[in-house]
């Protein structure tokens, strides 16, 4: 299968691209500096892509069809994360994050979708957060764009449920990536959480689902540290 991978040069995109390789799938792994991230290999195509960048989208699905000729699954992944309190957060921030996790993301889910339809066949993953199911102080921002892409991805479940595409949402709780590398205390502190969450263990969860039969449908993965109470 050919499979597209945003947000594939570090934490849970790396890992998705590794373990769909180590399948023998071919990846299109798509990023900012996913050239620099990358050496040459057979099946990977490595994408330098800012989906903030206007036709990054329609870009990336070009190029995916001109080297592969098809698409099987996406794995809608780029995304950052702005949170803190009234007083301190970063409005330009806060509204740059909104354009990556809910309106490029959008812009890129709608684009597979239709040519997944088209084709009748077609899986698509879309890495939220445990945040996208319910929120905390601190975070309603970051936790409304998750809520924006989970909303998306029920109504698309039910308007594709008689077809050959599927959608999944991938829930972690706390994942040990450079997200927080800049935090001034990491959140597994503040969570009191011994051991994260690997980049690893959610992309093993995500091929769990892939060796699914057909027929079964998987909605929705929540994974959770130990420890990690929400």
């Amino acid at each position: 299968m050919e499979a597209v991978v945003t947000g594939a040069t570090s934490g849970i995109g790396k890992a998705i691209t590794d373990s769909l390789l180590e399948r023998g799938e071919s990846v299109v792994a798509a990023g900012r500096t996913a050239s620099q991230s990358y050496q040459v290999q057979p099946r990977l195509l490595p994408v330098d892509c800012d989906l903030l960048e206007d036709g990054a989208v329609d870009r990336l699905f070009q190029q995916t069809m001109a080297v592969y000729g098809d698409v099987d699954l996406l794995f809608v992944n780029a995304g950052v994360i702005e949170s803190g309190p009234i007083e301190t957060i970063d409005i330009d921030k806060v509204c740059s994050m909104s354009r990556l996790k809910v309106e490029s993301n959008f812009r890129l889910i709608y684009t597979f979708a239709k040519y997944f339809k088209e084709k009748d066949k077609g899986h698509i993953f879309i890495t939220s957060s445990v945040l996208g199911t319910k929120t905390r102080e601190y975070s309603g921002a970051y936790a409304g764009c998750n809520f924006a892409l989970e909303a998306l991805a029920e109504s698309l479940r039910m308007e594709l449920a008689d077809t050959n595409v599927q959608i999944t949402c991938i829930e972690p709780g706390l994942v040990q990536t450079n997200l927080h590398a800049g935090w001034e205390v990491h959140p597994k502190h503040l969570l009191n959480i011994s051991k994260t969450l690997q980049p690893e263990d959610i992309a093993d969860a995500i091929i769990d689902v892939l060796e699914k039969p057909s027929h079964v449908r998987v909605p929705k993965v929540m994974l959770l540290p130990k420890g990690h109470k929400i």
